[in-house]
């Protein structure tokens, strides 16, 4: 329990809550929730018991479009009433002169994300692990199913090509970074090329989550995925780029770098990638033949990624105190490789 929560005005957002919520009656109690990409987010209770979670950006300046609070407010709003879990749309304030930011209050899940194989171990047993992963790409399935313009989100992003203009960005990214990384690398422009020649057509226009993995749901105590969040980068874009990116963090035999011992799904009870790939062809019926190139993109975008996450490490920008830079380098060495083994199979 916390008494001054960081980037809360405690009194006047009580006050806010208590005039435009009616389900919550300060005062409350607050408790500080970690993970959630920096954002401020709180669970609260008020003093009938009632729980819920508040949510803000973290203080500070921030870049164009981060931590949007808005868009996490209209997705989880419009998802409510669909097969998609998320936690209820309780209230959402836009004035600034409230706390200093947007903020928006949601219902409490029953569910824990899962960061790491040690979270996976402690909380879903191994018989039941292969019915997480079951309900995981369901969920996924599901949300791609959703007509836009039905649930009113059909000016959540662009109509192009998603996964074009991600190439252009995470290109511009990785040759901007190259100096102050020291680090480049010649497949990273090699594999651009090629995604760029071979950009398949996107045949369907979804709303994509854009970081859906485990560490982005909350497992109920049943093992099923009892609400999917941190919606903050969610666009309109091609479907099998999203579900490319969700099933890459799973083990796949076909695998010649395995995946990193830490991750949460790098235990024993879960099904192959390929399994749950099959499992989504087989619940939306989608052509999966072209699938690799979207696995190769996306690691690919993850080697842009971590290139420009080290190269501000390297350049001072970030303190780098208690960070493997080394194994950071690492990695994006080994996303490359796996880029070329994804393109290899596709072209084979």
């Amino acid at each position: 329990m916390v008494t001054n929560p960081e980037g809360y005005d405690v009194s006047k957002v009580e006050q806010w809550i208590s005039e435009n919520i009616s389900e919550l009656s300060p005062p409350l109690n607050w408790i500080r929730l970690e993970g959630g990409h920096s954002n401020l987010t709180y669970r609260i209770e008020d003093s009938s018991g009632k729980k819920a979670v508040i949510r803000r950006p973290p203080q500070g300046v921030l870049l164009p479009k981060a931590h949007d609070m808005s868009r996490e407010w209209a997705l989880i709003s419009a998802l409510g009433s669909t097969p998609v879990p998320v936690p209820e749309a309780l209230g959402f304030c836009e004035s600034p002169d409230v706390t200093g930011a947007w903020f928006y209050v949601m219902g409490l899940v029953d569910g824990r994300p899962l960061y790491n194989n040690e979270e996976t171990l402690e909380w879903v047993p191994q018989e039941k692990r292969t019915q997480l992963a079951h309900s995981f790409v369901d969920v996924l399935a599901d949300l791609h199913a959703i007509e836009p313009k039905e649930i009113g989100l059909e000016n959540l992003g662009k109509s192009d090509s998603y996964v074009g203009r991600q190439l252009k960005t995470w290109y511009r990214s990785w040759t901007s970074s190259i100096e102050s990384a020291d680090y480049d690398d010649p497949r990273a422009e090699e594999l651009q090329e090629f995604f760029v020649e071979h950009l398949p057509e996107q045949k369907k226009l979804s709303i994509v989550h854009g970081d859906y993995g485990l560490h982005n749901c909350l497992i109920g105590a049943d093992s099923f995925v009892a609400a999917v969040v941190d919606w903050e980068i969610s666009t309109l874009g091609d479907p099998l780029a999203d579900l490319a990116y969700a099933i890459n963090a799973f083990p796949d035999s076909s695998d010649v770098i395995p995946i990193s011992p830490e991750a949460a799904t790098a235990v024993k009870g879960f099904p192959e990638r390929s399994q749950l790939a099959q499992r989504y062809g087989e619940r939306t019926k989608t052509d999966l033949s072209k699938l690799d190139y979207y696995t190769g993109f996306n690691r690919w975008k993850t080697a842009c990624i971590v290139q420009g996450l080290y190269a501000r490490y390297m350049a001072g920008q970030k303190s780098s105190e208690g960070i493997d830079l080394e194994h950071m380098r690492e990695r994006i060495s080994i996303a490359l490789t796996l880029s070329e083994q994804a393109v290899n199979r596709l072209t084979k």
